[in-house]
């Protein structure tokens, strides 16, 4: 048996974890334990994950998968490590490849919960504790050379003394399947390694240069889509070119995580609902045909899952078709599966700040129409047992008071329909990166509002949910316990909030 590799791929626990087999559970790493201790509070956001005798991880991080798959068939012994196995392959190890959605809690909602709270997130303070491990320290000893690299790579150009600090050699940021071999060649030439890659969008790979996973991926997200043809300014996935991965690849996907044990599946894209579409109008016949091909490959009793949709995909797919119906009715819904969640942004609801900022979001209806595009599909998915996470972006360039009074003053037609809403600050990505990131120094009244409003919201909402819905399994007891004495503290802080966030005003 190989006792070794190469050329090691590894992040931290918050990354490094199913979630208890919950996806939005993950979302609790993006802010400080509130209510309950550390402890519990990780273990309810990021458990630990199943692993075989070499530290391999039974389901590890989609994109890890990627660059492991890629790595894979260009003939090196590479392989994705849990982080509390690392110092197993110390003697074999020459690179340390790292990976994050959210390296040091700059992204949204991190920033956000960072800012009000002023306390560091847990995936900041994991990800830190995982850099400064034993295993890792003794890497960089020995001359590993550390790459980094994921959504979040960008996030390094903030923190230049920990790069220098941690050793790190290289940050790649962008798609990384055209680049990824040549460097790790030169890496293990000894040769000289460039600071910094970006990968522009004339560099994304091809479909044909993006490989298959070859082992299973947190609760079996699947690609189905790359890319984004909205061009919302702050959003950095509208930069790449939109390519839709051909059904035979969707399965094989499938199929390594039903062998792997997975049970289920989450279809990843920006708008689901656009795979196969004209331009942003979603066409029944590529859906249906997906849709049939995964109930088919994960049976009755796996889950089915999206990852993101638009609004206005699903006002137009509901409208035009009956589609969002059809698709849960024949395909989702069962004696098993009850509910299907999603994340969607609403981001604003100002015509005229979405007009500037986000001109393509309600496509393809006209951008006055977007606050009447947000109730209907938050309607439609009310009736279809879908359960919407949806954003909303405070502190937007351009962004007047009366915008965010507008948008407090219309969450009220939102309350009917089950939903979370969660407000972030913005943070300057995409067309929009040269932007100051907005702090909790900016706070308005008119802020103040629209937090308070998603935040009774969401408590109102997460009750139901979690009643009805989520977490029923038995094991996952513990787990709902936990869900339910922090949703008690934050019922009892609530009335207390409005004067702790006005007072922020006052300072």
């Amino acid at each position: 048996m190989m006792d070794g590799f190469e050329i090691v791929l590894s992040t931290d626990r918050t990354m490094m974890s199913n979630h208890h087999g919950k996806e939005f559970l993950g979302f609790m790493a993006t802010g400080p334990a509130i209510g309950v201790p550390e402890k519990l509070w990780e273990y309810i956001a990021a458990p630990k994950v199943k692993v075989d005798s070499l530290g391999r991880p039974r389901e590890a991080p989609y994109g890890m998968r990627k660059v492991e798959a890629k790595l894979l068939e260009a003939g090196y012994k590479a392989a994705i490590i849990d982080p509390d196995h690392l110092h197993k392959h110390l003697k074999t190890m020459k690179i340390l490849m790292i990976g994050h959605h959210d390296y040091f809690a700059y992204g949204p909602p991190s920033s956000e919960w960072w800012s009000i709270t002023g306390k560091e997130p847990i995936n900041r303070v994991s990800f830190k504790k995982f850099m400064n491990s034993p295993a890792v320290r003794k890497a960089k000893e020995k001359g590993v050379k550390i790459i980094a690299g994921g959504p979040a790579a960008w996030q390094w150009l903030w923190e230049l003394e920990l790069w220098q600090k941690w050793g790190v050699d290289t940050i790649i940021d962008g798609e990384v399947e055209r680049v990824i071999v040549d460097l790790v060649e030169k890496a293990l030439n000894d040769e000289p390694l460039p600071d910094y890659i970006y990968v522009g969008p004339q560099d994304s790979p091809s479909i044909e240069e993006i490989p298959v996973i070859k082992a299973p991926s947190v609760n079996g997200l699947v690609e189905i889509m790359r890319g984004c043809p909205r061009g919302c300014k702050f959003c950095s996935v509208t930069l790449r070119p939109l390519r839709f991965m051909p059904l035979e690849k969707i399965r094989e996907e499938i199929r390594v995580n039903l062998r792997g044990g997975i049970k289920g599946v989450i279809l990843h894209s920006e708008d689901v609902l656009l795979y196969g579409a004209d331009g942003v109008k979603p066409r029944p016949e590529p859906l249906l045909k997906l849709h049939d091909m995964v109930a088919k490959e994960v049976g009755e009793k796996g889950d089915i899952a999206w990852a993101h949709a638009s609004l206005a995909a699903i006002k137009y797919a509901e409208d035009n078709y009956k589609l969002v119906s059809r698709l849960m009715n024949e395909y989702i819904l069962n004696d098993h599966r009850k509910f299907l969640g999603v994340e969607v942004g609403i981001e604003t609801l100002s015509v005229r700040l979405a007009k500037i900022i986000m001109p393509a979001k309600a496509a393809p209806y006209p951008a006055e129409q977007w606050p009447d595009i947000v109730e209907d599909a938050f309607k439609i998915m009310h009736e279809n047992k879908i359960i919407p996470a949806a954003t909303l972006i405070l502190g937007l360039p351009e962004e007047k008071p009366e915008d965010v009074a507008i948008t407090a003053e219309m969450l009220d037609r939102l309350r009917p329909y089950r939903s979370l809403i969660v407000p972030m600050f913005f943070v300057p990505m995409g067309a929009l990166k040269k932007n100051k990131w907005f702090i909790r120094d900016k706070l308005t009244p008119e802020h103040v509002e629209v937090m308070m409003k998603t935040l009774e919201h969401s408590v109102y909402w997460a009750e139901d949910i979690i009643n009805k819905f989520y977490l029923k399994e038995p094991y996952l007891l513990p787990v709902r316990l936990g869900l339910k004495i922090f949703l008690a503290y934050v019922k009892r802080k609530v009335k207390k909030l409005r004067p702790q966030l006005e007072a922020l005003l006052r300072k």
